[in-house]
């Protein structure tokens, strides 16, 4: 197939590119290139790629693709609590924009990466599809939105499926430190110390970035009535652990660390353990990952590449490379790029 990856340049996109490659597909790439050099170790290779801003996506651009692989978005919580009303510009109406003119462009299959983070605060039991969606953060309320929008223009031509990633974790080239397990495992490495912020007590569910890939890369392939304008969780039960559970499996792989629970940001509203049957059911997908080898991955590259302070603390996090863009005026106050030498 032909398969455009939107946000190829980001922490699943650079995984998963290589992946589809493997597997055959074509692979054309969409993105502004913000975080294209928050890169550990060597530098990977991109794929041809539009360098656009999603918001000013044309279906001329989308035209003659197979398929619609969409990852782009402001990717966090603190991201999206600090500029909600630009995180529903892009996430949301952006994202139902891309939709619906790939459909005009005659695009098949739309792949969306939603979030388990549509569940919200859901308690101790399992949740599966078919439970409330309760976002909590402008974030998750956007994955919520695009759904429904994306959902309503589904036809026999247009086949969107939507895949709710549980909590991303493992290596990329491109990394991320703003996400749990890898944030932990850094700072057990930088520090000897896992440190958690909350009570630890919240449940979450999580993935390996290889994991979202191969899921990705099965629902591309799939009959087109298994994918059809459904929704699938993406993780494995085995995954759902709370946050101190999590610390302490960094702890058992990085040499000395310890965990300390400070408890200094209170409880955490966001608890859910998440129910991964439909996917293994009708996909036939089966997450391989496991916390604790994930954490072993990690601690590998993060001491065979040279993790630093400095760039654990910037170059890594989401938020910091976005504000350290505004800061040398390469975006403006909308996040969109105002100098082309980013």
């Amino acid at each position: 197939m032909r398969v455009l990856v939107t946000g190829h340049q980001g922490y699943l996109g650079t995984v998963m590119v290589p992946l589809l490659q493997a597997g055959g597909h074509e692979v054309t790439g969409l993105d502004t290139g913000y975080f294209a050099d928050c890169v550990l170790g060597a530098a990977p290779q991109d794929p041809p790629g539009i360098p656009v801003d999603l918001r000013d996506v044309t279906a001329a651009q989308l035209a003659g693709f197979d398929a619609v692989i969409h990852l782009a978005a402001l990717s966090n919580d603190p991201l999206g609590a600090l500029v909600p009303e630009i995180t529903h510009d892009i996430n949301h109406h952006a994202s139902v924009r891309l939709a619906r003119l790939a459909k005009e462009a005659g695009v098949r299959r739309f792949l969306y990466a939603s979030t388990c983070s549509v569940y919200g605060s859901a308690g101790d039991g399992l949740v599966d599809e078919s439970a409330p969606l309760r976002p909590l953060t402008p974030y998750a309320e956007s994955k919520v939105r695009v759904e429904d929008d994306v959902a309503a223009i589904a036809d026999d031509g247009f086949a969107p499926v939507f895949l709710r990633n549980a909590t991303a974790f493992g290596f990329s080239p491109r990394l991320r430190a703003d996400i749990v397990l890898n944030n932990l495992v850094g700072h057990a490495v930088l520090s000897g110390v896992v440190k958690v912020l909350s009570d630890g007590t919240p449940w979450r569910p999580l993935v390996h970035a290889e994991d979202i890939a191969e899921a990705f890369a099965v629902c591309l392939e799939a009959p087109v009535e298994a994918i059809h304008c459904r929704a699938y969780n993406i993780g494995t039960e085995r995954n759902n652990r709370t946050v101190a559970e999590i610390a302490n499996a960094v702890a058992d792989v990085v040499p000395g660390a310890e965990v300390v629970i400070t408890g200094e940001s209170g409880a955490d509203p966001r608890s859910y353990r998440v129910d991964f049957a439909a996917a293994r059911r009708d996909l036939g997908f089966e997450a391989r990952w496991s916390i604790p080898d994930g954490a072993a991955q990690l601690y590998r590259e993060y001491r065979d590449r040279g993790l630093t302070a400095d760039a654990f603390g910037s170059t890594f996090v989401r938020l910091a490379t976005l504000r350290a863009l505004g800061e040398r005026g390469l975006i403006d106050a909308e996040l969109r790029r105002v100098r082309t030498d980013a």
